[in-house]
């Protein structure tokens, strides 16, 4: 521990390395699969790079980068560490109104961007609302997110149970997976996290003064109604369209800030752009896991995220209690 905080003592250290990190890691999944190419050869085969690698990096580049981008805003906006996309709900509304528009406008996919941003919205506001009216504490937060996660993806089940022509589709939705992420829906979403990234580190020290409190950042001057809604909105869009080309990918989003806060402390400044790069590596090194570790078989990505998330979880449980 004492080794990581004397030698990531620069932040341009540390942003350096992950960025040094994350391309070789793009480089070497792009190489790696089924059939291993050296760069070379992946040069001359244009198609597959263009066609099936390529895609699939830049979906888990993109997907982690909304799903920890999404863990920063949430757990800094409800002041609790627990309160991952995933485990209040934010992940779930997402997906359920995936599943709706995938049944409505079947033979329009980038409708589903838009319909996985506003679930995820709808979700976040209702955490937020009934916190606000029951009690903002870190606990009922939790709980009231835990509800809202269970009633949704319950909802999901009975679409399916209705309409079995989705389940299949659904089964590696509700799991996560990178392998069937079409490039009509990857690149408008990716766009729109994008352009989310940069609204919310323009805004970085508003972010950390609402984190103070109500109170604190009204009395710093700060329109704390109308930037908890933009920044509501932010997470909702980055999580809502990384799940939309990716499924319900769980723990990314919570695990994720933590380590990168571990390294850069609590300043949004750097925590949210550092998370967003880790949050990237992660997935991209568990995706090329998933795809190779029992080649011809291929994992789930949520699988693989899952492993490491649930120990780290029930670390952070334990700690909190000790504590």
């Amino acid at each position: 521990m004492r080794f990581l905080h004397s030698f990531f003592r620069s932040d341009r250290t540390v942003f350096t390395v992950s960025i040094m990190v994350l391309l070789f890691a793009v480089c070497t999944s792009l190489c790696m699969g089924v059939v291993m190419y050296t760069p070379i050869q992946l040069l001359k085969m244009p198609d597959i790079l263009q066609y099936i690698r390529f895609p699939r990096v830049m979906a888990a580049i993109f997907a982690g980068a909304g799903l920890a981008g999404a863990g920063v805003i949430i757990q800094t906006l409800f002041g609790n560490s627990l309160a991952g996309p995933n485990i209040i709900g934010v992940n779930a509304g997402a997906g359920f109104m995936t599943l709706i528009a995938i049944l409505v406008f079947p033979l329009t996919p980038q409708v589903q961007p838009l319909a996985a941003f506003a679930g995820a919205l709808l979700s976040v506001m209702i955490i937020y609302l009934l916190s606000r009216r029951v009690g903002t504490s870190k606990m009922t937060i939790l709980l009231s997110g835990i509800v809202l996660n269970s009633l949704l993806n319950a909802a999901s089940e009975a679409l399916c149970t209705f309409f079995p022509d989705i389940h299949m589709s659904y089964s590696a939705f509700r799991v996560g997976g990178l392998s069937f992420a079409q490039p009509s829906v990857l690149y408008p979403a990716a766009s729109l996290i994008v352009i989310l990234f940069f609204i919310v580190q323009s805004r970085a020290d508003t972010l950390e003064l609402l984190s103070l409190g109500d109170e604190t950042a009204f009395s710093l001057g700060v329109s704390v109604k109308k930037y908890r809604l933009l920044f509501l909105a932010c997470a909702a869009g980055m999580a809502g369209a990384a799940v939309s080309f990716a499924g319900l990918i769980g723990f990314l989003g919570l695990i994720v800030p933590h380590g990168a806060r571990f390294v850069v402390g609590d300043e949004i400044k750097k925590l949210f752009p550092l998370s967003v790069l880790w949050g990237s590596l992660l997935l991209l090194i568990c995706d090329t896991i998933a795809r190779t570790a029992f080649a011809p078989f291929e994992l789930s990505v949520g699988i693989v995220i899952s492993i490491i998330g649930v120990p780290i979880f029930i670390r952070m449980l334990l700690k909190r209690k000790v504590g």
